[in-house]
């Protein structure tokens, strides 16, 4: 595979991403610094040289930016070399890829929707070693109660929140970061306001 790479800056730190001919290879959320970033981009594709985007990635690359940025953005788009990734992985990183930012879905619930659902772990298995993180957004499924559940990458279930926080999506009972109160919705009984 003769596969190119580089870094780039979001609001939660540098991304790096890596194309072949055929489409997105990897894309690796970011690490404590640009250096490690590269490094675990290099240690998935230790052949792969860095290099300048050409226009389709510098495309993708706009596209994650802009929904890092809170804007809801469908990457779904975004083309993938799926050429090493076992059939099974790629149907359930399809559905994935389905779920709308700001929405979320459960390890079971993608187990039922590829027609397996005693199938659970092993999507979480999949999401696990998924190569494309935001573009198949492994974050938005969550555990059966509702809960964060797993996340490999840096920061791990911290950085799941974060991006979830950023599109909005409600976890479990947590509050709504982005709801109104209702006793902040409408002024107090008696109040004026100047």
């Amino acid at each position: 595979m003769d596969a190119a790479f580089t870094l780039f800056e979001t609001p939660v730190g540098a991304c790096g991403i890596a194309w072949t001919a055929r489409g997105i290879v990897a894309l690796q959320l970011p690490e404590a610094t640009p250096d490690r970033t590269r490094e675990r981009m290099l240690r998935g594709l230790p052949d792969a040289r860095e290099a300048a985007a050409p226009e389709p990635v510098r495309a993708a690359i706009d596209a994650i930016v802009a929904l890092l940025h809170g804007a809801a953005i469908d990457l779904g788009t975004i083309v993938l070399d799926e050429s090493g990734v076992p059939e099974f992985q790629r149907r359930i990183y399809a559905i994935t890829r389905s779920i709308a930012p700001g929405t979320t879905l459960s390890y079971g619930a993608i187990a039922r929707r590829l027609g397996e659902p005693g199938a659970a772990r092993a999507v979480g298995h999949a999401l696990g070693c998924n190569p494309y993180a935001i573009i198949v957004p492994c974050h938005r499924v969550l555990a059966a109660d509702g809960g964060i559940g797993g996340f490999s990458a840096g920061g791990g279930s911290a950085t799941k929140r974060k991006l979830l926080a950023i599109e909005r999506a409600r976890v479990g009972d947590e509050p709504d970061l982005f709801a109104v109160e209702p006793a902040l919705a409408a002024p107090a009984a008696g109040y004026r306001s100047a």
